[in-house]
Parts: C-alpha cells; structure tokens; sequence
C-alpha cells in the first residue's frame, strides 16, 4: 500500500514538534502529607482524587482557570491562595496529551511548581488511563518518572522533573546510549502486581477491529483510507504473531514509548529519567528495545538512523551486563539482536493502527492516515530482512 502525499513532520506536526526540547521540567522539593489532601476527596492510596475535568478545548485563558481551580480542589494547602498567586504555561502539546507547569507562590513564600498532564479527547480509545495509573505507583517507588500527586478527571498532576528533554540524535551518543539501556533494563526488573500477560498482541487486535471498521466523513479521507486491504494488514499481524511467538522473549513491564521526548536528561547531575507510562504494560522485551530502536527515526520518521549492529551491539551489552558490558557472549549479542530486530516489526504494525483510530478520533491537525502508510510501507520495507534473520536463527 502506497501512499505519495506531500512530505510531512512525522509523529508530531511542526506545530507541536516538541516544546518539550525547550522544558526544564523542574521537581517539586514539596510532597505533600494527608493533611494537606482537601477533605471532599476520596482517598485511595494517599493519593488525592477529584471528578472535575478541564476541556482543553477551552481558550488558554479560561483553561488555566480551570487547572487553577482543580489543583485548588485537589490540595489543602493552596484552596484559599488567591488566583494571582498560580501560573500556568504550556509545556508541551503532544498527540495524546497537553503537559502545563503551574507554579504556585505560596503562602509562607515558597516557590512551587507542579506537571499538570490532561489527556488528549478520545485517547481512551488506545490508552488503558486504568492500567496507566496503577503502574505509576510502583514506578515512582522504583525511582521511574514524576511523582504522582493527584488525579482529576481527565488528567492527572505529577511532580516537576528538573532536566531537559531529548531530542532524537542524544539517543545515538554512545554515554546515552549505555545510559538508557542500562535505565531500561531496571525498568524491566520492576514488578507490577496483576496480570503479566502480555499485552502486545492483545492491544494490536483490537486496534485492528477498531481500525478496520472506520469511516470518515471527509471524502478524500475516506477515499484514502478505502485503499487499506485489511484483509492483507490482518495475514500479516497474525503471522508476524506466529513467528514471535518462536522467539519464546522474556514478558518484562515495558516503557513501549520510549522515543526522544520521553527521555529527560538533568545536565547539572547527570541524571537520566524515563517519563510517560500512559502505554506501559506486560510485553516482550525485544518489542521495548526494537520500539527504542524505531525511534531513532525522530519526528520526520528518518529510518535511514535506525542504529546499526555495531550501536545496536553498544546497546545490549550496558543492556545484558551493565556492570561488565565487554563480557557478554557473542551468542547473547546474537540472540537478543534478532529478538530485537523482529519485534521492531510488531512496533510498526502498531504505530500504523494506532495512527488509523487517531485519525477518527483526534481532534489534532495531523496527517494520522499518512503516519499510517508511511509505518506500514516501513514495514513492508523491512519485512523481508528481518523475517529471514529469524527462521535463520530457528534452523540453527
């Protein structure tokens, strides 16, 4: 499938292409304690929770008003300051979500601020919020993303991490490189109660029925979307299922999002955090690390950058054996690159899905059915590779 439209800025627009570059998203000294949690909310875990939403579609005026008020709602300590005391700045508008940072003057003199994150209109439909939440709690108490304050009804307020985001060519650098597959080999080892199911495969099906049976009411939308063969895209989830399923990869708690603006890097200390868990789940390792990989791409989806063996090989030796990355058998470099790199496929069948469902459901100016045909001709591209490096590993 084909599509030859006018060459666009992938996975965001030139309107969102990443304020996060610019954030110094600074952590919060203040933690709160229960009497600090306003009285009116239910408690669950210590952490507060109210039902008031904010419609980001709202003008930014009136939309900080409307932040103001809930974190009002949500903390003791700050429902009697005067509004002139709050600010609030966009940090970045992403395609699922809208990060703010309220800064709170308080009462004692203090300066404060807060990650206010409101979730995108409709990214229920491919972000398990339940799921989400239930991850962040041991995350944080593994050392993983902001501190999670408080919960709303369509978003949630995090502590302020004090670092810079990433752009797509630090991932590349070998310091970071070593430093991100060692962060992320922690994160696998963290335990998330519940089901360790995968959910990989799970999540892709769905996306399939819901993606299979769209229609748009733009005609030239729908023209586009009619030339999808579905009944091809469905042959080749289920067989590219089959052949991981081979593979037998470790079922670690995954990032499954780690691209660039995921990633913030605190200069000053050298310290290294992953962010964003909103697609966190059970799933494959080699899926996690070849979705890392995908992401080298950066926003204009260059895969000319994809890493090669060599950095590839860089990555799994911090990833396998941090403390002594040289002694790592040539056989576990081996197995885990084609682990990797067919898994990397499943990543582009998800994304491409994922982007089909988004172009219904979001209200963000983006080309999603273009990401779609450019994901699945990058599949389709790497297919044959990739699919011939692993029955070549199984007729060993």
């Amino acid at each position: 499938m084909e599509w030859s439209g006018p060459k666009m800025s992938w996975k965001f627009s030139q309107t969102f292409k990443f304020k996060l570059q610019e954030l110094t998203m600074g952590a919060t000294e203040n933690i709160w304690t229960a009497m600090d949690i306003a009285p009116s909310v239910a408690i669950h875990d210590s952490i507060p929770h109210h039902p008031l939403s904010v419609d980001t579609a709202l003008s930014f005026p009136v939309m900080s008003h409307r932040v103001i008020d809930v974190c009002k709602k949500l903390f003791r300590k700050w429902e009697k300051l005067e509004n002139s005391r709050f600010s609030v700045e966009t940090v970045s508008g992403g395609i699922t979500n809208l990060l703010l940072k309220v800064s709170v003057k308080e009462g004692n003199g203090d300066n404060v601020a807060v990650t206010v994150r409101l979730y995108g209109p409709n990214t229920e439909y491919v972000i398990d919020r339940k799921r989400e939440l239930q991850a962040i709690k041991y995350l944080s108490a593994a050392g993983f993303g902001a501190k999670l304050l408080g919960v709303f009804g369509n978003g949630m307020v995090q502590s302020f991490i004090n670092a810079r985001t990433l752009n797509p060519a630090d991932m590349k650098k070998p310091k970071l490189a070593a430093e991100i597959a060692k962060q992320l080999r922690r994160f696998h080892q963290v335990e998330i109660p519940g089901s360790k199911e995968p959910q990989l495969w799970v999540d892709i099906f769905k996306f399939f029925e819901k993606a299979s049976s769209l229609r748009f009411e733009a005609p030239d939308m729908q023209r586009r979307y009619e030339t999808i063969s579905f009944k091809e895209v469905h042959e080749e989830v289920t067989q590219l299922k089959e052949l991981t399923d081979r593979l037998n990869a470790p079922v670690v708690f995954s990032h499954n999002d780690l691209l660039s603006g995921n990633l913030m890097l605190d200069d000053k200390h050298d310290n290294l955090y992953f962010i964003d868990f909103e697609y966190g789940s059970y799933s494959y390792r080699g899926y996690d690390i070849g979705n890392h990989f995908n992401e080298y791409a950066g926003y204009e989806c260059d895969y000319s950058l994809y890493p090669s063996k060599d950095e590839q090989y860089h990555f799994f030796r911090h990833y396998l054996k941090p403390e002594k990355p040289y002694e790592v058998p040539e056989k576990d470099l081996k197995a885990l690159y084609i682990e990797t790199n067919t898994f990397m496929l499943a990543s582009h069948l998800y994304w491409a899905l994922w982007a089909l469902i988004q172009a219904k459901m979001s209200a963000i100016d983006f080309d999603y059915l273009g990401y779609f045909f450019l994901r699945y001709n990058q599949y389709e591209k790497e297919k044959q590779m990739c699919v011939s490096l692993a029955q070549s590993h199984f007729s060993v």
